[in-house]
């Protein structure tokens, strides 16, 4: 599913802290820690795919809801950042 995700030109946001995505991350993502989000959707586009991710997917599942709750239609939770590596 990523593959064809990045096709469309999906953006990748891992939302775990800045010190935890200072740590380790994927190439390609963006960092909008979960408590930030709200007062930073305006930086992802609504009309773009979305895919979440975090160090479990208990926060990019939490993302994800309120991503859909404030009008984007196509976010996906991959769960671990780790994913984006295979």
């Amino acid at each position: 599913m990523l593959p064809e995700l990045k096709i469309q030109g999906a953006i990748y946001v891992d939302v775990r802290s800045q010190g935890e995505f200072a740590a380790a991350n994927a190439p390609g993502t963006i960092n909008i820690p979960l408590q930030e989000l709200k007062n930073r959707l305006n930086e992802i586009p609504k009309k773009t795919p979305v895919v979440l991710c975090c160090a479990s997917g208990t926060r990019s599942g939490m993302a994800k809801m309120l991503l859909k709750k404030n009008g984007f239609q196509k976010v996906y939770n991959i769960g671990a950042w780790t994913k984006f590596l295979n």
